[in-house]
């Protein structure tokens, strides 16, 4: 795998876990490195040596020495690929995209300068005005549309959108409380509602999503929906400190076992 330049200091580390991509990553990280101007280092994270994004990505260091292919050593899945990508992240603001070309990477730009100017999180929103969901499942779309909405009427969350794994965060942020998810793409909208509870500042942009083109989709609704519902619910509740969120966090972990 590639090493990090020692000499680099990006202002923003672009997350992107992928499994068995293969060449269809290739387009998605043309995009990628055609649309962001700000300083950045790429991390694609995988779960395992042999999955196929990893002679891709490695090719494509060859020309572009801003992005690494790193393993993930804290299990499979993609919740614990992306808390492996933020804390290998070198800049002091991270940004979480898919790997299927479904995110916009122009946004990660107005993403990244937004957490500079002192949001907690900033999240590509595709449920403001400007944004727009294109494709995807019915069912889910519904679901997420409502969680996001019902979120910011009732909770004042400062997104339309907490469910969308498209968000950047001060990385500091992320590290002082913790992440608890080890399912799937929820860290979105745990990352949202920690912020809530410590009454940190959110912040969104629009942003239009398209359903990938290519490959399958890895997201499971079936088990999308008692893990997303308990950080909807956590979002709701009094302010609470750091250290009381990763108590909380530590919590639920022991209840999961």
């Amino acid at each position: 795998m590639n090493e990090p330049d020692p000499e680099a200091s990006p202002r923003v580390t672009v997350v992107v876990p992928a499994y068995n991509e293969g060449k269809d990553i290739r387009p998605v990280l043309d995009r990628l490195f055609e649309a962001v101007t700000v300083g950045c280092e790429v991390l694609v994270v995988v779960d395992m040596p042999d999955d196929t994004t990893v002679p891709v990505v490695e090719n494509y260091h060859v020309k572009e020495p801003r992005i690494r292919c790193v393993v993930n050593t804290y299990g499979r899945g993609p919740a614990n690929a992306i808390r492996f990508g933020i804390d290998s992240a070198i800049a002091p603001v991270v940004v979480v995209t898919m790997a299927d070309g479904c995110d916009d990477p122009r946004q990660i730009d107005d993403l990244t300068r937004l957490v500079e100017r002192g949001v907690a999180v900033a999240a590509a929103s595709r449920y403001m005005p400007g944004g727009q969901q294109v494709g995807g499942p019915i069912l889910k779309g519904f679901l997420s549309r409502t969680a996001g909405r019902s979120l910011r009427i009732l909770a004042n969350i400062g997104t339309r959108d907490a469910t969308n794994s498209f968000k950047a965060y001060r990385t500091e942020f992320v590290r002082s409380v913790g992440i608890d998810s080890r399912d799937g793409f929820e860290i979105g909208l745990e990352l949202t509602a920690k912020a809530k509870r410590l009454r940190l500042p959110v912040a969104e942009i629009p942003t239009i999503w398209l359903d990938r083109q290519a490959g399958m989709s890895n997201f499971k609704l079936a088990a999308w929906i008692p893990v997303y519902l308990r950080w909807y619910r956590f979002a709701f509740g009094p302010k609470l400190t750091a250290e009381q969120i990763r108590a909380h966090g530590q919590q639920i972990r022991k209840e999961s076992r």
